[in-house]
């Protein structure tokens, strides 16, 4: 199959094209190569794309519409994945405007090309800040997500309201999936267990918002990758309505389009999932304990029943396994890469 995946220099995007290359697929990537952390990390996870020669990539903001379109030369795809982002929650309460032009105007561009070019499955990556300070746990599907706490997650929540339009109008079958804290090896630099590890090489104090009070449900890489191709052979229609007892399936009555969360159901404190840190690392972390920082939510915690319905499995990789993974990357690589 021909997929075209935007964010491919993004840590998702590289290890999902990575998988479907392996596989035998042809896979257009498209990036846009900016500046909010190590670039040479991004170039790095392009270049080993492209030891794959059924891998294409294109390098352009998501805000260039004629650039997007331009990427149907080779052919039109059958799968359209939507990563690429501005990401970062407490980025945006700096740089609001990146999550607009990026979260809405690419993500908008985006559609206009899927529905231009009638593509098989349209999947857009949302996330579990849409839940904002959800205090029904675990998080459900169909919970209420009109809370936002940051532009970054009302940015998320719009972008999935704009595409069940679509859906509507259109007939582009659209999954729209919602990430729990992934993590693993060629994370982002601003990501807590990646400035965690860094720290602690490096002898300084990590910092440790919330007083380490708050829990995440850690979702490693390669969990979330076969969750997302296991779902990409599900196009929302009629005929994959889920009926099993006890799960509420998100398959809108008025398009064929699904919501789904991409975690294990697993939540993890923070003082629990440094500890796992240190017990990998053989050494124990300089501690800065700081009040919750703006937009932070206290806990995420993802109901899998709708996701294990659909495809049969969920996320299970434990913490010690990725983070022991994480470590060993980090370590090969902090040179090469100016980590």
């Amino acid at each position: 199959m021909h997929y075209l995946i935007t964010g491919t220099a993004g840590f998702i995007g590289f290890h999902l094209a990575r998988r479907l290359l392996e596989e035998g697929h042809r896979v257009t990537g498209f990036d846009g190569m900016t500046p909010y952390y190590n670039l040479r990390l991004k170039e790095a996870r392009h270049a080993g794309l492209s030891q794959f020669p059924t891998f294409r990539p294109v390098i352009g903001m998501l805000e260039d519409q004629r650039l997007l379109e331009s990427t149907l030369e080779v052919g039109k795809p059958d799968v359209i994945i939507h990563l690429a982002a501005q990401a970062g929650v407490r980025y945006s309460n700096e740089n609001p405007k990146a999550y607009l032009d990026s979260n809405l105007v690419g993500s908008w561009n985006i559609l206009e090309l899927a529905k231009n070019v009638g593509v098989e499955h349209l999947m857009l990556a949302s996330t579990s800040s849409v839940y904002g300070a959800n205090e029904k746990i675990p998080f459900a599907e169909a919970d209420k997500a009109d809370e936002p706490l940051t532009f970054y997650a009302a940015s998320k929540k719009a972008m999935e309201l704009m595409a069940h339009s679509y859906a509507h109008l259109h007939k582009v079958p659209t999954t729209a999936f919602r990430f729990f804290t992934v993590y693993g090896p060629w994370g982002r630099p601003d990501m807590a267990l990646f400035k965690f590890v860094k720290a602690m090489l490096e002898d300084e104090e990590i910092e440790i918002y919330g007083e380490g009070r708050m829990s995440r449900d850690f979702t490693y890489i390669d969990d979330l990758v076969a969750g997302i191709i296991a779902l990409s052979k599900i196009p929302p229609a009629e005929a994959n309505r889920v009926t099993a007892e006890g799960v509420t399936d998100t398959l809108s009555h008025q398009a064929p389009f699904r919501l789904v969360n991409l975690g294990g159901g697993q939540p993890v404190g923070l003082m629990d999932f440094i500890l796992t840190i240190e017990k990998v690392m053989g050494k124990t972390a300089r501690k800065k304990l700081l009040p919750m920082q703006q937009g932070d939510v206290p806990r995420t915690f993802a109901s899998p029943d709708l996701l294990v319905a659909l495809t049969g499995a969920k996320p299970e990789i434990g913490l010690d396994v990725g983070v022991k993974a994480f470590v060993d990357w980090y370590v090969d690589h902090r040179d090469s890469l100016s980590l």
